[in-house]
């Protein structure tokens, strides 16, 4: 069924996302802080440009949204010009930036005021998953609500899930980020050590991928970490940004994550280098420069 969307953030997740909704034969205004984004949307896409998020969103039964950080989203969603003044009282707003649990229960709460629902969806699957609409949507919010906007997200998801009540969706993202930081760490020593012992890189990881080394990050990964390339996904800003939020949760509830807190400090070297725009998996660059000292 068609809908009024809006959608609210353009960066190399949004700009995608929008597109596969327009596409999918939903009615789609979009919002980019930088407005000459949005016109090239809309010159590629079926939609229109609004100057503001409340005026993109005025009309719409759903606003999605996918920004940068805690306050990015704050300075889209409150105030005169922000979706919540925009938005009609019944609507749902929904929100894939990678934010805190903390905000996601504060907008939530400032959207009830106005008796619009709240969704919390944050995804994964990088900028290649966006492009492909192929993402994962991990949610928090109410069940009746998440039902009525799935249908919806599946233009550029291939899989999503509700998780529990509103902030869910941000746990288990940092859940994701985790996982990810430990996988690509391992990788990377793994290749080094590869390296080092005169294998040939594409034999080794053609035997272990079939086994229960295998995983995303190895398949789509290795080639480019072998040969030293680190353009081709999710930015170590980016990274070190969900990570600080995985360890300040932690912090509250009282999870142990020392892998966590070292392969950040490790990220944290990336930058040093130079690498704050490096894709994730230029943990290989880290060590490959320790290794030349």
């Amino acid at each position: 069924m068609s809908m009024k969307v809006a959608f609210i953030g353009l960066g190399v997740m949004g700009y995608p996302m929008a597109g596969h909704l327009a596409a999918a034969g939903h009615h789609v205004t979009v919002y980019n802080r930088t407005t000459e984004k949005a016109q090239q949307w809309a010159k590629k896409y079926t939609g229109e440009v609004a100057l503001t998020p409340a005026k993109a969103a005025e009309n719409a039964d759903v606003v999605f949204m996918c920004v940068g950080n805690d306050d990015d989203l704050r300075s889209v969603v409150y105030g005169a010009d922000g979706v919540i003044a925009g938005m009609q009282t019944g609507t749902i707003l929904v929100d894939h930036t990678t934010t805190s649990a903390e905000v996601a229960r504060e907008v939530s709460a400032n959207a009830a005021l106005k008796n619009i629902a709240f969704i919390d969806a944050p995804v994964s699957g990088g900028q290649a998953g966006a492009e492909n609409g192929v993402l994962t949507v991990m949610a928090g919010g109410d069940a009746v609500v998440f039902a009525k906007v799935q249908p919806t997200m599946a233009a550029f998801s291939r899989f999503s899930q509700l998780l529990g009540d509103v902030g869910s969706g941000q746990l288990c993202k940092m859940v994701n980020q985790i996982c990810i930081a430990g996988v690509v760490q391992g990788l990377a020593e793994g290749l080094h050590f590869a390296k080092q012992a005169g294998l040939d890189g594409e034999k080794v990881i053609e035997t272990i991928s079939k086994g229960a080394a295998g995983s995303w990050q190895m398949e789509n990964r290795h080639k480019t970490m072998w040969a030293g390339e680190y353009e081709f996904g999710f930015a170590v800003d980016w990274m070190r940004k969900d990570l600080g939020i995985a360890l300040d949760e932690a912090k509250s509830n009282g999870a142990t994550l020392p892998m966590t807190a070292t392969v950040d400090q490790y990220y944290a070297d990336v930058q040093a280098l130079g690498g704050g725009r490096f894709d994730t998996s230029s943990l290989l660059a880290r060590i490959e420069a320790l290794h030349k000292k």
